[in-house]
């Protein structure tokens, strides 16, 4: 079940978008920089996982945490898997404190395989949480988002806390966990009475999602 649940989130990973991510470019973009940065995201968004990459380049090389994390996306997609390419950027994103970039590290065995581990340690999951949970505690929507995917890595996974960050997530104005809880409850046969009921609740998030501006919900 858990790998189940794992799998289905690398799935949700893939299509993050900017305004999902949790950690801000490490240094402001110049113009020039942030054009590339946008036509990079531009290219991402109809799938040229190669085109992307010299304008997404340009933005990671000037410290753009976000950049850096696509690229490690596009390599990984191109290559079917962790590629050196795409382990060389989501560490260096990892190493600015984004913690999808480390649940992708952990997911192709970084530190296990080659050696790619913490500073700290050797658990890119635990790492996650610990540089995201202060956050969330703070009221951060984004941390709260990234703490559902995160207590599913970690050594212990908990679905309670998971499912208790989303929903705070979702109550403070972060539209994909908005979407992912619609996600959810549409998929969710046995949580439910019956099928009306069921969607009923999924179109309550899928609502608030698309009137909050989710293009994947408007539908």
């Amino acid at each position: 079940m858990l790998l189940t649940k794992r799998s289905n989130l690398l799935t949700t990973l893939a299509g993050l978008t900017l305004a999902t991510l949790l950690s801000p470019s490490a240094l402001a973009l110049d113009e020039e920089e942030q054009a590339a940065k946008e036509e990079g995201m531009r290219l991402w968004g109809i799938h040229q996982w190669e085109l992307m990459q010299p304008p997404l380049e340009i933005a990671a090389e000037a410290g753009d945490t976000e950049a850096m994390y696509y690229l490690g996306e596009a390599n990984r997609l191109l290559s079917r898997g962790l590629s050196q390419a795409a382990l060389d950027w989501y560490y260096q994103a990892a190493l600015q404190g984004e913690p999808y970039a480390m649940l992708r590290l952990f997911d192709g065995g970084a530190c296990e395989l080659g050696d790619v581990c913490p500073e700290n340690g050797d658990d890119w999951p635990q790492e996650a949480l610990e540089l995201t949970l202060p956050k969330a505690e703070a009221g951060d929507p984004e941390a709260m988002a990234a703490l559902y995917h995160i207590y599913y890595y970690v050594e212990d996974p908990d679905e309670d806390e998971a499912m208790k960050w989303l929903h705070r997530a979702a109550e403070a104005g972060n539209v994909y966990s908005m979407n992912w809880l619609g996600e959810l409850a549409r998929n969710d046969e046995r949580g439910y009475a019956n099928d009306t009921e069921r969607l009923e609740a999924a179109e309550v998030w899928f609502r608030k999602a698309a009137e909050a501006g989710y293009a994947p919900a408007m539908h």
